[in-house]
């Protein structure tokens, strides 16, 4: 038989979607919650809405069943309802350059190529900030680059805490990145970095002539009373230097609840590098031209009411994330489990209830493939996603991910109330089989 490339052979399914593929094994018919994966089950926007239910109008291109490709770069109105988004964060949006992609998730790998060394060398890296969400690890293995990795700590007291600004400068002058990842709304810590965090990051990238690649999936989905936190926020009066450097990544997915959408967006202000993105991106031919037009509809509403839709967003995951968090101490006190501040996401600890060789992702398995308890009148299960693969770890080290788990907001919040619960069920379950 032919042979397997050695890339293809050593993969194993992410971290994020390896529950829900051994979940789909099983025969019995036990009620799942799915917290492994931040795939958003809240309709989108009524703009989009509108488009989706009427792609064959009179007003629609798509009126005759003709589905052509768009500029590669993408429709003027889907990168218009790009830049209008960050516009109505507050934003400064002159000298932007957007460009469509399939998802956040082309962005990021195109960012990655755009700014790392050469393929197959160990040249000009990627900085993440562990725990780091798992894709930039992924693509820049895909793509034969890199990442290296300074790393936040989760302390027990549920909050996560960023790293020294000498080890990042550290890390920087040792390895030579090229770039530096932000997750200003972080996935998968459900951290929110100040617009303070932000600056000096954005200081040192500057005195070490980097990028710094903003991660802005999640932007406004915050529950402090913090002001939106973006890279677009910062200036040259607040950082000299940072202008021509900046990239964020966008996407259609969470804020807008358009997972299989498939559209994101990467801008830059740095217009040389937008041109050869886009001449990258030509292999592609072009994103889904349906979700482009979809997506498009944002650009002509104004920012009042897109100001209206994020409040909406925000209250409805301030209630989930308040009752999982709560829900956690009062079922698992011994558990740690971080509030989160931002996004989607928080993240359990069982540290102080195993031993040395517990593995999270053999209790994520176990769930997954054959964890069943009684809640209610109902046998269910919880997928969740080991925190193991959000780390880079050298040999011999101990993974920090090794008892942690990330659970995401994405059942209702009547499901979500019942997480904790179920969580602890099926650890007592799990851990009484051992």
């Amino acid at each position: 038989m032919p042979k397997i490339s050695a890339h293809f052979k050593s993969r194993k399914p992410s971290g994020i979607r390896l529950a829900q593929i051994k979940f789909a094994e099983r025969t019995d018919k036990v009620d799942v919650i799915n917290t492994a994966i931040g795939n958003v089950s809240l309709p989108m926007h009524p703009a989009m809405r509108e488009r989706m239910e009427n792609l064959t109008s009179i007003n629609s291109p798509f009126k005759d069943g003709v589905v052509k490709y768009s500029e590669t770069v993408g429709t003027k109105e889907a990168n218009d309802a790009v830049l209008h988004i960050i516009a109505s964060s507050g934003c400064n949006t002159n000298g932007l350059y957007s460009q469509i992609t399939d998802g956040g998730s082309a962005a990021m790998e195109l960012a990655i190529i755009g700014c790392c060394g050469a393929a197959g060398t160990d040249e000009a890296p990627l900085l993440l900030i562990d725990a780091a969400y798992t894709n930039y690890q992924s693509l820049t293995e895909r793509t034969g680059r890199k990442t290296v990795s300074v790393r936040r700590t989760l302390n027990s007291d549920g909050k996560f805490s960023l790293p020294d600004l000498k080890d990042v400068e550290e890390a920087i002058i040792k390895h030579k990145p090229s770039a530096l990842v932000v997750i200003p709304y972080d996935n998968p810590t459900g951290q929110l970095f100040s617009k303070e965090d932000l600056i000096k990051l954005s200081e040192i990238c500057v005195k070490h002539d980097i990028w710094i690649i903003s991660d802005e999936a999640y932007r406004e989905l915050y529950y402090t009373k913090d002001e939106v936190v973006s890279i677009w926020k910062i200036t040259e009066e607040d950082v000299k230097g940072i202008e021509g450097r900046r990239i964020s990544i966008e996407t259609a997915s969470k804020v807008w609840n358009a997972c299989g959408l498939r559209i994101g967006a990467l801008v830059t202000d740095n217009e040389e590098y937008h041109q050869k993105s886009v001449a990258e991106f030509t292999a592609n031919l072009c994103s889904n031209s349906i979700g482009q037009y979809i997506f498009g509809s944002l650009a002509h509403l104004t920012h009042s009411q897109l100001s209206n839709w994020y409040n909406t967003q925000r209250e409805y995951y301030r209630e989930i994330a308040n009752s999982v968090v709560e829900g956690f101490k009062k079922h698992l006190p011994d558990a740690i489990i971080s509030q989160a501040d931002a996004s989607l996401y928080s993240v359990v600890d069982v540290r102080n209830l195993v031993d040395n060789e517990w593995e999270a992702i053999d209790f994520v398995s176990y769930c997954a493939e054959q964890g069943k308890v009684k809640l209610g009148k109902e046998d269910m299960t919880l997928l969740v996603s080991p925190m193991a693969g959000f780390y880079t770890v050298e040999k011999g080290e101990i993974n920090p991910g090794r008892t942690q788990m990330r659970i995401a907001y994405v059942d209702t919040p009547d499901r979500m109330k019942l997480v904790p619960e179920l969580f602890k069920k099926l650890f007592d379950e799990y851990m009484a089989s051992k």
